[in-house]
């Protein structure tokens, strides 16, 4: 198995290639989950494999989302012939609005689900109409430059997921998408075996496969079981249920609402996101029921607690989805009772387990029955565990195999089980994002060219690094807070005109403690007494550059804290 070399190009291997080269580049998808990107490049042409988001983590206050960085394809954007979507979910198709004008506006291609979240998505950010959105059947055929696509239908917790071949001069490569074999999906068809099959029969130079559940062994449970689950739990539900999972995920919403109206329940939907969901797949025909078991949320007083159902967001604990203003006490029409059974259909994102706590603990404490999947199985995750992974690698027999979109451990157990099934040691490469793959028609290798895959946060409109948003002075406040010193001075003079002014903001130790407060005054006094006439400069730049030095320095020495010092100087 292939690493990342520790002691840089220099310990690489060089192969010697003749004839050109195919590159493959992940942007982003392989140290986390979430952000998913890869490119192929071979000559002038490259094609572009997904385009998402990752939630920030949480030592980022502020930030709303993490993108791949895109540098390398804004510096190349004449050359892109396309984006190809695996499937509708924001962590492989979020990131379209932010980076769609940056790279030159390329058409972008999905089956129809797909095509139509992205349009809503791009709605929001004014783009749909500029965006050339395509529509593909899994049997199409594409030529986008160089390379050919077509494409494989696989199972995912959301319809129109594909898996992509791309067709290039040195060989076939192969991006499996998120993907698991269910052999009794709920509201989708089955993958195509017979189509991978034949696909690796015609010769697989490279497989770029889902990592997720890589630790899991044995196989995803069916979604038919899931169903069936959930049937016997809402039958039994003394009042209300209500049921938490991925906005995305129609499969679940169908199964609820099936089971919901054989058990005599209204069904109401709770949190934006569900319901321009909902909107979107009944009018594509994805989701079905009738109109008249479908009630909006401002309704649901006028129902009896054991004939009501509602969908919620929130499944990941987020603070401001719907479960969790109910978690609070605070959602405006649904108020948690005690009689209330909440179904949390999910399985967490890592790094969200803490949020997830917060909900729960929430929805207890207010006298909700909470069930979750360690409790009763009513939750099948998306992604393959292994027998499935193994079973994808036989049929397509790769020749070399990058492990992506998981974290660092998942890709490398994922690079052991292609290993198991027969894929040469020396042909898995378990990559970083920006790492460049050259791959020839019977070689690889690991360039020792890098392509940037810094942070690219997105906080509201602003996109940019860590540095340039302020990222290590919002962890400072977030950690030891913010104070605010104000003096204002005689413009003539240079003496104070008024009293000094401190306001501490987060600063738990200055918190009614007059005494830090007085002594900082003391400190700011002698410091404008003696202003000197270079202090005036900028905007009195050096006069609060040496409040700033010297406050921070004394109350770092009182609490061993180091808040963020605003000073403030005004004129008058």
């Amino acid at each position: 198995m292939r690493r990342r070399n520790p002691h840089g190009p220099g310990g690489r291997k060089t192969t010697v290639f003749h004839g050109p080269k195919l590159r493959i580049v992940p942007l982003g998808g392989l140290e986390g989950v979430g952000k998913n990107m890869a490119f192929l490049e071979y000559g002038n042409d490259i094609i572009i494999i997904d385009a998402g988001i990752m939630f920030a983590y949480e030592d980022m206050p502020g930030v709303d989302y993490i993108i791949p960085d895109i540098t390398y394809l804004q510096k190349n954007r004449d050359r892109i012939r396309g984006i190809v979507i695996t499937h509708g979910h924001l962590d492989h198709m979020g990131a379209i609005p932010y980076i769609l004008k940056r790279i030159g506006n390329p058409p972008i291609f999905g089956a129809k689900l797909t095509i139509a979240l992205i349009k809503d998505r791009l709605e929001e950010f004014q783009l749909d109409r500029i965006a050339k959105l395509n529509v593909f059947d899994a049997n199409d055929h594409l030529k986008l430059g160089i390379f050919g696509v077509t494409f494989f239908r696989v199972n995912h917790n959301i319809p129109d997921s594909v898996g992509i071949i791309v067709k290039t001069p040195v060989g076939n490569v192969v991006h499996t998408g998120d993907f698991k074999f269910d052999h009794t999906p709920s509201n989708d068809l089955p993958a195509e075996f017979g189509k991978i099959a034949r696909i690796g029969s015609e010769g697989v130079l490279v497989a770029m496969s889902d990592s997720t559940n890589a630790e899991e062994k044995g196989y995803a449970i069916s979604e038919k079981d899931i169903g069936i689950q959930l049937e016997q739990l809402i039958s039994k539900a003394p009042g209300r249920i209500i049921v938490s999972t991925f906005a995305s995920l129609l499969s679940r919403m169908q199964q609820v609402i099936d089971a919901s109206v054989k058990n005599g329940r209204k069904v109401a939907f709770s949190g934006r996101s569900m319901e321009k969901t909902a909107e979107i797949a009944t009018k594509l025909g994805y989701l079905k029921f009738s109109p008249s078991s479908i009630l909006k949320l401002a309704q649901i007083s006028h129902v009896p607690s054991n004939r009501l159902t509602i969908l919620s967001t929130g499944s990941q604990g987020q603070e401001k989805s719907a479960l969790g203003r109910m978690s609070r006490g605070e959602h405006r029409q649904v108020q948690i009772q005690k009689t209330d059974t909440v179904i949390l259909s999910s399985s967490p994102i890592p790094g969200n387990e803490r949020a997830i706590a917060r909900v729960m603990n929430g929805l207890v404490d207010l006298g909700a029955n909470v069930i979750y999947n360690k409790i009763f199985d009513v939750h099948s995750s998306g992604h393959a565990r292994q027998e499935e992974l193994k079973l994808m690698l036989a049929l397509l027999k790769p020749k070399f195999f990058i492990p992506v979109h998981g974290e660092r451990f998942m890709l490398k157990h994922h690079g052991e089980i292609a290993e198991s099934v027969g894929v040469l040691k020396g042909n898995v490469f378990v990559m970083s994002n920006g790492e460049v793959l050259e791959v020839g028609s019977d070689r690889a290798q690991i360039s020792n060219v890098h392509v940037p895959a810094e942070l690219v946060l997105v906080d509201g409109a602003g996109i940019g690094d860590p540095g340039n948003l302020g990222m290590h002075d919002r962890q400072v406040m977030a950690q030891d807070g913010l104070v605010v010193v104000v003096a204002t001075i005689d413009g003539k003079t240079g003496k104070l005109a008024a009293d000094l002014d401190v306001v501490p903001r987060g600063f738990a130790h200055m918190n009614g403690s007059d005494h830090l407060i007085v002594k900082v005054k003391e400190r700011m006094q002698a410091i404008v007494n003696t202003v000197r006439q270079e202090d005036k400069e900028g905007g009195w730049t050096p006069l609060k550059n040496r409040i700033r030095d010297d406050v921070g320095n004394f109350l770092y020495k009182e609490t061993e804290r180091r808040p963020i010092i605003l000073p403030v100087v005004i004129e008058v």
